[in-house]
């Protein structure tokens, strides 16, 4: 506001909120004081009964959770999913750089439960998965939300289980890091390494996601 103001001939001097060269000496850097929150999330060990149970679960936002949890993908991109952008034949889905955080179209590999909980497709133009309230209607965040209330897991948040799919990757895979923060959809920090990084590794994400479905699939309850 004050540069505008410079600019606009309102006022004279230097600025003297400006960082560079004036308060990088004075205060300490954001990222030394500005705190972390990370979303409360599932530990990993316990998505195989997690799964069991919601998918004991009945109704269009358990199907919902069960997808995101299956695709790590964002609840937002999932609840405003179109049959446009599914290729039942490929097992692929691809949600439009519009719809993505960083603004980069984004493959999906639809591993056999996905298909599953897709079941025949609806027209082009239509939600996947449409609220109660009407065709045109994607669910509400709140709606995924409901559902892991009825599970008992008021601790954690449906965003959480992109942390819990990471913490499972890293920790118990051999699955290259970056096939993983790409099945995230992660763009690379390092400028120098994203530049050569072309491609989006689908055929080892897809490797990935197959595993990370059977994960899912093996709970110790027996259910």
């Amino acid at each position: 506001m004050l540069d505008y103001a410079s600019a606009q001939g309102l006022r004279d001097g230097p600025n003297p909120s400006r960082w560079r060269g004036h308060l990088q000496n004075l205060l300490p850097k954001p990222s030394a004081v500005r705190r972390v929150q990370h979303r409360p999330a599932l530990d990993w060990r316990d998505v195989p009964d997690f799964m069991a149970d919601l998918r004991q679960r009945e109704g269009i936002s358990a199907r919902a959770l069960e997808f995101v949890v299956l695709t790590t993908a964002r609840s937002g991109e999932v609840r405003n999913m179109r049959w446009a952008e599914v290729d039942l034949r490929s097992h692929l889905w691809t949600v439009p750089a519009g719809r993505m955080k960083a603004g980069k179209e984004h493959r999906v590999p639809l591993i056999a439960r996905a298909m599953e909980i897709l079941g025949k497709p609806g027209p082009s133009h239509a939600l996947v998965f449409p609220a109660p309230a009407g065709p045109d209607q994607p669910l509400s965040d709140m709606a995924l939300m409901a559902v892991l209330k009825r599970m008992g897991r008021y601790a954690i948040t449906v965003h959480g289980f992109r942390s819990t799919f990471r913490d499972w990757a890293g920790e118990t895979t051999s699955f290259p890091r970056e096939v993983i923060e790409s099945a995230l959809a992660h763009r690379l920090k390092d400028k120098a390494e994203a530049a050569y990084a072309r491609g989006d590794l689908f055929d080892k994400r897809r490797k990935l996601m197959g595993a990370w479905a059977a994960f899912n699939r093996c709970n110790r309850s027996g259910r």
